[in-house]
């Protein structure tokens, strides 16, 4: 990454600093984005995969810093990557992710967190090493939030309030999930229910399809015991990106950023989208969306149960709090940010940041140093 890549992602919001790692006897490579600290110590994932970049890390802890932010939570918004298979043998695994957090042991405007690529057994790796990590598993004092499903819970509630801006009910409704991993099994599995009918499903490896609705336990036990969704006998197998244009009411994309772009948006069906993965969607299509009737609920605001867990756990609160809290502060946002957009006549993305940056400079207006 050259100096003008890292300069083109500064503003007056962060970020405060930029860590590149490399550690040859690991094969680490991997970055740390600290963005704004306003608030208290960044918060957020460590992100595992082959082709993860600086600039998805740069745009993934802006991300965090609004999300935190909209949350009412204590921290600020960070994150790392870490160029690697996920699913590599677990020794080489383990011994890169400890080399990688070893290597930002004094970094303590950070806590590290899961994401794609890592679970709360890589946390529990962090924790040994650094002492600082949230996510972590039960044996731990953690609140396991991908065993539990706290993001997609969180996306569950966010659906809840943005119905009232559809036409359709949740009740009948035909979902789509776009990354039946962690995040996107568990919203199908609350959306179920609430009576929302799961239409089609997809993985890094295909989509499964069915208009008159998947079983949805029967599928995540599947995808649980190592099959591609596109396996599933319960349903039509379809390329990865056919889940994309399928005819459904809502659709949540819970993988990698920007899967839905100017071109691949032309056959888009979907009437509501609660966005699990963080940037899943190109700022210009977005928008196109969004004017044409589409209700969005933007990453930040619909997909932040994962960490409110997260800061809550690393708090010391309880799993019955924590998914209390998800439930509040997610329906709260999702409520406010909507009917902002409409009164506004803006975006739901233009209303989510407004929220999110005016409570970051409340935050940092009370810092006597400056720093973000």
């Amino acid at each position: 990454m050259t100096e003008r890549d890292t300069l083109s992602f500064r503003d007056d919001l962060g970020p405060l600093k930029v860590i590149q790692v490399h550690v040859p006897k690991h094969g680490v490579e991997g970055i740390l984005v600290v963005d704004n600290v306003a608030a208290g110590p960044s918060i957020g994932g460590l992100r595992m995969a082959p082709d993860v970049t600086a600039r998805e890390c740069f745009r993934l802890a802006r991300a965090m810093t609004l999300k935190n932010a909209a949350a009412g939570l204590s921290h600020g918004g960070g994150k790392s990557v870490l160029v690697g298979d996920p699913a590599m043998p677990r020794a080489a695994k383990e011994a890169m992710i400890r080399a990688f957090a070893h290597a930002l042991k004094g970094e303590e405007h950070y806590i590290f967190g899961p994401d794609m690529g890592t679970d709360e057994h890589c946390m529990a790796w962090i924790k040994d090493e650094i002492g600082r990590a949230a996510g972590l598993p039960r044996e731990l004092g953690g609140i396991p939030l991908d065993e539990l499903g706290a993001t997609g819970y969180g996306l569950a509630a966010a659906a809840d309030v943005a119905i009232a801006h559809c036409d359709f009910t949740l009740d009948g409704a035909r979902l789509a999930v776009q990354g039946f991993g962690s995040v996107g099994l568990h919203a199908a599995r609350f959306l179920a229910e609430k009576g929302v009918k799961l239409v089609a499903a997809a993985d890094s490896r295909g989509t499964v399809y069915n208009p008159d609705g998947l079983d949805v336990d029967a599928l995540v036990a599947h995808k649980r015991s190592g099959g591609r969704v596109a396996d599933f006998a319960g349903g039509q197998a379809l390329d990865r990106d056919a889940v994309n244009a399928v005819d459904c009411d809502i659709w949540i994309p819970a993988a990698r950023p920007d899967v839905v772009t100017m071109e691949n948006m032309k056959n888009f069906k979907a009437k509501l989208v609660l966005q699990g993965a963080n940037i899943p969607i190109q700022p210009e299509a977005e928008a196109a969306l969004d004017r044409r009737g589409v209700v969005i609920v933007p990453d930040f605001i619909a997909n932040a149960g994962g960490v409110i867990c997260a800061a809550m756990e690393y708090h010391g609160a309880s799993e019955v709090a924590a998914f209390s809290a998800i439930a509040e502060k997610i329906a709260r946002n999702t409520r406010e940010v909507l009917e902002r957009a409409r009164t506004d006549g803006v975006t739901s993305r233009e209303a989510a940041v407004a929220l999110a940056v005016d409570r970051v400079r409340a935050a940092m207006d009370t810092r006597a140093n400056g720093i973000f």
